[in-house]
């Protein structure tokens, strides 16, 4: 879903989305094939790839280096229990802020499940693949567990990769972990942001019965571009099928999404995307900066600035999104028991107004 290494044990110096050519699988080879098969552009190495030279980073994305006696303390915790977090693997600007609470003092922290290589090849993700990743570790749902019920952590959102190489996509290890998590802090408000499971409905519903609170799926980007940032195996429609059946499967289930902005989207597909999410009932919605983690992955389009931000943010809420995040540097699972307490704030002021 994101490894700051192009390097692969197994297939030396291959470069993501390239390595996989040497796999049968269907997907990969379509995922290959769209990616070299018009040749280079400008700043190299294919059709959607490579820097623009043309496209300067601004001000506002500068951020400081990670540092403060939580983050050093959760960094530890992780390493020794050999524990991955979306965090670090994803190269995430916010690990600092996210770990160490903010200026509200509500840590957070992502853990990503199931290994630290994925199935897939999506263009936009830093996050190593390969066809046979490593099987998942049994001991990791406990393990998980433990390592948050000792953190301090008031919302921790479990992630993992995509492992279309396991029937149920990996489900039942993630509905094992909440449940662990659960036993061990019953107050723990959890979030698993998670892959699309292959459009297995049962596999989301085992999820979403397993005792989290918030299901969290990304459509990433609007439909006309999904084919070019990610894998053929993902999609649009199957991303709204998997939201939905969350949304239906369980009374009072809080639904999350996340679009991704400067791959070349236009404001009305946008819109589009947005309008589409509310439809099936999604209720939060966070709306970042795509930021290239190497020449390899796709080019960024534009920087977006952060007026637009702001105004997506409003636009979100007129349409009835219960909260929206929107800015440069936020992420699918930034800041997420902040947004998750000011939402639940808000909905126990407005019960409260009904009763009255």
């Amino acid at each position: 879903m994101l490894h700051n290494s192009l390097i692969n044990s197994s297939n030396s110096r291959i470069p993501i989305g390239f390595r996989s050519s040497r796999c049968q699988n269907r997907g990969f080879s379509l995922f290959v094939r769209s990616s070299v098969a018009t040749g280079p552009q400008k700043g190299g190495l294919g059709p959607h790839t490579g820097r623009d030279p043309n496209v300067k980073k601004p001000e506002w994305l500068r951020q400081r280096a990670p540092a403060g006696e939580r983050y050093e303390k959760l960094k530890d915790s992780l390493k020794e229990l050999k524990l991955h977090t979306v965090c670090e693997e994803a190269q995430c600007p916010n690990i600092g802020e996210c770990w160490n609470g903010g200026g509200d003092g509500i840590a957070t922290a992502t853990i990503m499940l199931l290994g630290d290589t994925c199935t897939r090849g999506c263009r936009f993700c830093a996050v190593k693949t390969s066809i046979n990743p490593a099987p998942p570790d049994p001991m990791e749902p406990e393990n998980t567990a433990k390592a948050i019920a000792s953190w301090g952590v008031d919302y921790i959102v479990l992630t993992s990769v995509d492992r279309d190489d396991i029937p149920d996509g990996g489900s039942g290890h993630f509905a094992q972990t909440v449940k662990a998590v659960k036993r061990l802090k019953p107050e723990m408000l959890i979030e698993c942001l998670t892959s699309d499971f292959r459009g297995d409905l049962v596999a989301v519903s085992t999820l979403v019965n397993s005792g989290l609170e918030v299901f969290a799926h990304n459509i990433e980007t609007v439909r006309r571009l999904q084919r070019i940032v990610r894998d053929p195996r993902a999609g649009y429609e199957q991303s709204l099928t998997v939201l939905k059946h969350a949304k239906l499967c369980k009374e009072g289930m809080i639904t999350k999404s996340s679009i991704m902005l400067g791959l070349g989207e236009s404001d009305e597909e946008v819109k589009e995307t947005m309008g589409d999410l509310r439809a099936i009932g999604v209720d939060i919605l966070t709306l970042g900066q795509y930021l290239q983690p190497t020449p390899l992955h796709l080019t960024v389009k534009e920087y977006v600035h952060p007026e637009k931000f702001a105004f997506w943010k409003e636009y979100g809420e007129s349409i009835g999104f219960r909260y929206v995040a929107s800015g440069s540097m936020v992420r699918s699972s930034y800041r997420a028991g902040e947004l998750f307490v000011q939402n639940l704030v808000k909905q126990n002021k407005r019960d409260a107004s009904h009763e009255s």
